[in-house]
């Protein structure tokens, strides 16, 4: 989900101004602890939806360039690309994974042991884990079951991280035994006529 998605869908509830979006979309998320937006990042892509034509001022009860004043609706142009977004699925970056692009790290350089690492990691993934069961707990079934569900998701990434951890753990050596991937460098600039590949100019 994005800023700039959420934003849409909560303008389309309703007109709101910055400072209460940010509230909105804090209470959507279950809290700033689980995704916390600035103020200025509400702002700027408030901005940026209104030069978009996705939203415009309904009223503007500020002085000068006083933005927390300034209440927004959603355009219809906004509502079509809202409308886009909710119809459309949504791909997780499972492979973005920034733990594993440092355990590759720590392998090319050898600047860290790459067991001290997974350890590292999982002592992490553990704390989070608790974090996320604690706050869990205090949420009342019968008035936030969307937040606890969302806390189970959490709780299931982390155990699902932590059993990834441990299947790295046990085949370390086979990665370290297996050449490191290289890099394919390709010269730069038009390849000479005659030269493996193509040809420049191309043949009539």
């Amino acid at each position: 989900m994005t800023v700039r998605h959420a934003i849409l869908g909560l303008l389309a509830q309703k007109p709101r101004h910055g400072y209460e979006l940010r509230a909105a979309f804090s209470v959507v998320v279950g809290g700033d602890m689980n995704w916390e937006v600035k103020p200025a990042q509400i702002y700027t892509t408030l901005d940026r939806l209104e030069e978009a034509g996705l939203v415009e001022l309904a009223s503007d009860l500020g002085e000068g360039d006083e933005p927390s004043r300034r209440v927004y609706k959603i355009t219809t142009e906004g509502r079509v690309i809202l409308d886009e977004w909710l119809s459309c699925g949504v791909t997780p970056e499972y492979m973005r994974d920034e733990f594993f692009v440092k355990l590759m790290i720590a392998l090319v350089t050898d600047m860290a042991d790459p067991w001290r690492l997974i350890q590292t990691q999982r002592s992490h993934l553990y704390q989070d884990l608790h974090d996320a069961t604690r706050q869990r707990e205090t949420y009342d079934p019968r008035t936030e079951m969307a937040q606890i569900l969302l806390l189970d998701k959490a709780i299931m990434y982390l155990e699902a991280d932590l059993r990834w951890l441990d299947m790295i753990e046990t085949r370390l050596d086979e990665v370290r035994d297996q050449p490191l991937p290289e890099p394919e460098i390709r010269k730069r600039g038009r390849p000479r006529k005659g030269q493996t590949g193509s040809e420049y100019p191309p043949p009539d």
